[in-house]
């Protein structure tokens, strides 16, 4: 018969009758579950022109409503839209907008100085005016974009720069982070799965962080190495059109360009490729359940038990009776079951034998 059950008090002080252990646990980032979104599945996700106006959506062509990352374009200079009289650029709200959210408050102002660590010819003095912007799917991303692991492959096309490839990762492997008010902060530089080819100070493409999913990368390197045409016409920025893949941008406020769609473009035709892993603390919680000598040697079950005098039934529940434990129920303070163990086999317990029963929860 089932044993209707006994109660012991655990101790829940860490250390004691309960230790707990987080894990990082990764896996393949993208919707379709797989770490790799190559060049010939990049499309450009469908949006309200409202919404181009700030960014732009990469999907997979087999789900094309699901914007997998988006991309965004932003200046200080307002570039890349065409701007009315007495009136903000978008490009210039999108600046300001990752410029809050990412840096310190003492650096907001100063602006991304992103190329400005290198020590390459062509490396700015100053501040990045112009950046382009790669943020994550919440739900893709779980707790964290997977550092060390992860590839961006650039691509130019035949009409800009025949074979030109561009393959950018981040500086975790050998670099300590940046501590920033939205969690650490590495470089992103050439290299691939981690593996940096050259040193941020060397060249740095940009900044990575991961906790928020963000990758900020500076204009001026990127459109250095794959440069494109920056006075080519505005209806020349079409995707897919094999036209333009360059991260060159009109610097003026006088025609919508489009510039964060060239980001898009350099992701077509091989070997071109989006290739991450998501990250997400798992914890468990290992609650030790000690079952003394004296206890859980009877059964409160009813039916053991017959006549006004509570007599036992069976003659063998009497001296050294032999009971099976075959669940663990855990409640919380206020007297709620918040989980249930089973155990493979009954455990045999009685006066002569103590038990200690693991019950590990993850979540």
């Amino acid at each position: 018969m089932a044993i209707a059950g006994g109660n012991i008090r655990l101790d829940s002080t860490e250390g004691m009758d309960k230790i707990t252990q987080t894990e990082k646990v990764t896996s393949p980032y993208f919707s379709n579950g797989t770490s790799t979104l190559a060049a010939a599945s990049v499309v450009s996700t469908s949006l309200n022109a409202t919404n181009k106006s700030y960014f732009q959506g990469i999907s997979n062509s087999g789900t094309p409503t699901v914007e997998e990352f988006n991309v965004a374009f932003g200046s200080t200079n307002g570039y890349g839209v065409s701007l009315e009289a007495n009136t903000k650029s978008e490009t210039e709200a999108i600046y300001k907008q990752y410029a809050g959210l990412l840096l310190a408050p003492t650096e907001v102002t100063g602006g991304f100085n992103i190329s400005k660590q290198g020590s390459h010819a062509a490396a700015l003095s100053a501040k990045d005016e112009e950046i382009y912007i790669m943020s994550s799917r919440r739900s893709n991303m779980k707790d964290r974009i997977n550092k060390g692991t992860w590839t961006v492959t650039f691509s130019g096309s035949a009409a800009d720069l025949s074979g030109v490839v561009l393959k950018l990762t981040d500086d975790s492997s050998t670099t300590s982070p940046t501590a920033t008010p939205v969690g650490d902060r590495y470089n992103i530089v050439s290299g691939a799965a981690g593996t940096a080819h050259n040193a941020a100070t060397s060249q740095s493409f940009g900044f990575f962080y991961p906790d928020m999913g963000i990758m900020v990368y500076s204009a001026t390197e990127l459109s250095a190495s794959i440069p494109g045409g920056d006075a080519i016409a505005p209806g020349a920025t079409i995707f897919n059109s094999g036209s333009q893949k360059g991260f060159g941008f009109l610097k003026n406020t006088t025609v919508d360009s489009n510039p964060a769609l060239r980001l898009v473009n350099c992701l077509l035709g091989a070997p071109a490729a989006l290739t991450f892993r998501d990250e997400e603390d798992q914890v468990s919680a290992q609650y030790f359940c000690r079952v003394r000598s004296g206890q859980m040697n009877f059964s409160n079950n009813p039916t053991f038990i017959s006549g006004s005098l509570n007599e036992l039934r069976q003659s063998t529940m009497k001296g050294n009776p032999n009971t099976f434990i075959s669940q663990v129920h855990l409640y919380n303070g206020a007297g709620e079951m918040v989980a249930v163990g089973n155990l493979s086999t009954p455990l045999k317990k009685n006066f002569t034998s103590e038990a200690t029963i693991k019950v590990k929860l993850t979540y």
